[in-house]
């Protein structure tokens, strides 16, 4: 049965400390269950939520002796992102990783101090995951929209690697078929049938994926023999494709014309652009959005597309989808995530949640997230 212990942050990552990273082969050394913290830098307020919060625990299964170690959905990835696929399910059916995203570039009153994070101002120790966005970079930007320079971006990942950090990447991509952001729904457009291979925005669409691309082949590390590779990371497009608010959400294309995007993207940046150091993640918003559980898959574009099942999840918890006892639906969806992801080979994860928009119940952390 899958369940946290009632532990504080604190101890999660007194325990992440302790893990003996020689059991991990030496160019991967972390990731299997991470939390971060998400502070986005609207005005004077911030509004934290975590992101790729667990790497969720094995469920009833007592021994991984004679089970075997899933492979990544490329067969061509690299060695570094193969081992990152196969430490993550190593490690998850024991470790807690806890992470932050844009850990390392600015925090509560401070942005771009050196060697610092919230999670170090509070633990002594930076997170093990960081998080990354890279919407604003598709229009030829130099910031994202967290007020952050791509090229600074890039240096703070080298670093976050090196310190053995797991990086993942989202996009908000902005609206190619309006000049609007990722939020621009006003015009209802059928912008997934228009950026797909014949549609009018094709060629728009496919220069963005050229950027990004280019970012991500400037993400190189060197080993040991002086040789340089790409750096293995986890990337999240096209999340929360159930919900309304993006441009590539359910109302505004068809369940297949979604697979078809989410399948060309893998497809141009794997084998037209050779970035085979990317581990692909699918995530809908909260199980609560649905009647029923198996209408996860309605996008699902499948397993060879895919390295990490998740969904995002601001609502549950605390009751907000009408449960009495928020809680242990919580811990349902999480143990039903499971069971799917180790049917297929896939890893698991918690890839957002929060308190909503704001963080007020200064327990919700050991209270309800913890308690799930």
């Amino acid at each position: 049965m899958f369940r946290f212990s009632s532990v504080y942050i604190r101890d999660i990552l007194k325990m992440w400390r302790r893990f003996d990273y020689r059991r991990l082969d030496k160019w991967q050394k972390t990731l299997i269950r991470s939390s971060q913290i998400y502070h986005l830098p609207f005005g004077m307020r911030y509004f934290p939520y975590i992101i790729f919060v667990a790497i969720i625990a094995a469920c009833g299964r007592t021994s991984t002796e004679d089970v075997p170690v899933p492979e990544p959905s490329n067969p061509n990835a690299t060695t570094q992102a193969r081992a990152l696929f196969q430490n993550l399910e190593r490690v998850r059916q024991e470790q807690v990783l806890f992470g932050q995203q844009d850990a390392l570039a600015y925090g509560v009153k401070w942005f771009d101090e050196p060697d610092r994070s919230d999670v170090k101002d509070i633990t002594g120790s930076h997170p093990a995951v960081h998080g990354w966005e890279l919407g604003g970079i598709e229009r030829g930007g130099t910031h994202n929209f967290d007020g952050i320079s791509f090229s600074r971006m890039q240096d703070l990942i080298r670093q976050g690697y090196e310190r053995g950090a797991v990086i993942t990447v989202s996009w908000h991509m902005d609206n190619p078929a309006t000049d609007g952001d990722a939020w621009d729904v006003t015009d209802e457009h059928r912008v997934v049938a228009a950026i797909l291979p014949g549609g009018e925005h094709h060629d728009i669409f496919t220069s963005w994926l050229d950027v990004a691309a280019e970012f991500f082949s400037g993400l190189q590390a060197t080993d040991d023999e002086g040789n340089t590779y790409l750096i293995p990371l986890i990337f999240r497009p096209w999340h929360e494709m159930n919900g309304h608010w993006f441009w590539w959400g359910a109302p505004f294309s068809s369940d297949e014309e979604f697979r078809q995007l989410y399948r060309f993207t893998v497809e141009y940046l794997r084998d037209e652009k050779g970035l085979h150091n990317l581990l692909w993640a699918y995530s809908p918003n909260s199980l609560g959005e649905f009647e029923h559980k198996d209408e996860y898959w309605r996008w699902y574009p499948g397993d060879d597309w895919v390295d990490v099942l998740g969904f995002d999840d601001y609502y549950t918890t605390w009751g907000g989808y009408g449960d009495a006892d928020g809680v242990g639906r919580m811990t349902e969806y999480l143990v039903w995530l499971v069971e799917q992801a180790e049917a297929r080979g896939k890893i698991p994860a918690l890839t957002e949640t929060g308190q909503a928009e704001m963080l007020t119940d200064l327990e919700w952390y050991t209270a309800q997230l913890l308690a799930s």
